[in-house]
């Protein structure tokens, strides 16, 4: 029961950098794609009608994570307490600057502009420096505590995922506006996409040829994580021209360095630099409460798939000069 737990926090997870990456990597090349108030707004309708729908796969991972892990977030939240009050900056700035952007029509725009932008690129650049932190390690004393050393957080390991997943979501999300984006840009995301690529392949590269002298404990399940995540990078790479087949690469591809850090050690699911671990089964809550746990998680699951499907379903044309601009 307890590893089936732990599958459903990793769907969930894997479900929202799948989906909510674009969303982050558009914000932060907003000015880039376009320059006026029309063309930024039908960017933005691009990924209005699926960007909260995408946080919500995050809000129910942090339900599952404390109703089902509470040894865990505990251990996690103090031990990176800077980053999770980062990422919380970020989430908050780029979801209320996309909402209240266009509120007022005849209003100055520009200052939510440089806050989407903003919050993106602090939400991307907080979630790398986090799962890269999990990878290494978490800098937690022998007894599980966090150090006092707030800049052990910023390892160069975890720099590097932070600038990685810059490079990552902004991939997918022009790989995504390839898909639904307005005709006028086409041929910018096609560039800027191309342009993204060989950073996105230098990160997986360096990141897990350095990951494999660091992480002496990996999983062979890790292996297969990270075999598949180079098959979607290579899908991308030569499927930019067939956007529909690059753009589920791109989502698994983001998706992959969260299952990574789920299975890196599994069972082991929490490592330290001092040599503290936390295994799967000292995480997990009571039996009773992973039971009770079960009569709501099951059903809001099917319930969050088949709203995102029928999301999907109705928003999959282009955008175009008939498209309601929500934003």
């Amino acid at each position: 029961m307890v590893t089936i737990w732990w599958g459903v926090l990793g769907l969930l997870l894997g479900g929202y950098f799948a989906l909510a990456g674009y969303d982050y990597g558009v914000g932060m090349l907003l000015p880039t794609l376009s320059r006026d108030e029309t063309g930024q707004r039908r960017v933005l309708a691009a990924v209005g009608p699926f960007f909260l729908a995408n946080e919500v796969w995050l809000i129910a991972a942090v339900g599952v994570l404390f109703g089902a892990f509470p040894h865990l977030e505990g251990r996690v939240f103090a031990g990176a307490y800077v980053l999770v009050v980062l990422l919380l900056l970020g989430l908050v700035t780029f979801t209320a600057a996309v909402q209240l952007r266009s509120r007022h029509p005849e209003g100055n725009r520009r200052g939510w502009t440089f806050a989407i932008v903003a919050g993106a690129l602090v939400t991307a650049v907080s979630w790398g420096l986090f799962l890269g932190n999990l990878v290494r390690g978490l800098p937690l004393d022998a007894q599980g505590h966090p150090v006092d050393d707030v800049l052990a957080l910023f390892d160069p390991y975890a720099v590097l995922w932070g600038l990685g997943f810059v490079a990552l979501f902004c991939l997918q999300g022009l790989v995504f506006l390839a898909v639904r984006g307005p005709a006028e840009i086409a041929g910018r995301v096609r560039r800027l996409a191309r342009s993204f690529l060989m950073p996105v392949g230098v990160f997986l590269v360096t990141a897990t040829a350095w990951g494999a002298f660091s992480v002496s404990d990996a999983s062979w399940a890790a292996l297969a994580v990270v075999a598949i995540a180079f098959a979607a990078y290579l899908t991308v790479l030569f499927g930019l021209n067939r956007p529909r087949l690059a753009l589920p690469a791109a989502m698994l591809l983001t998706a992959s360095p969260a299952l990574l850090v789920g299975v890196l050690r599994f069972p082991v699911v929490l490592s330290s630099t001092s040599g503290y671990q936390l295994t799967v089964e000292q995480a997990a809550t009571t039996p009773d409460m992973a039971a009770v746990l079960g009569w709501f998680a099951a059903p809001a699951l099917l319930v969050l798939i088949a709203v995102q499907w029928l999301t999907w379903r109705a928003h999959r044309r282009p955008v175009d000069e008939k498209s309601l601009l929500h934003f």
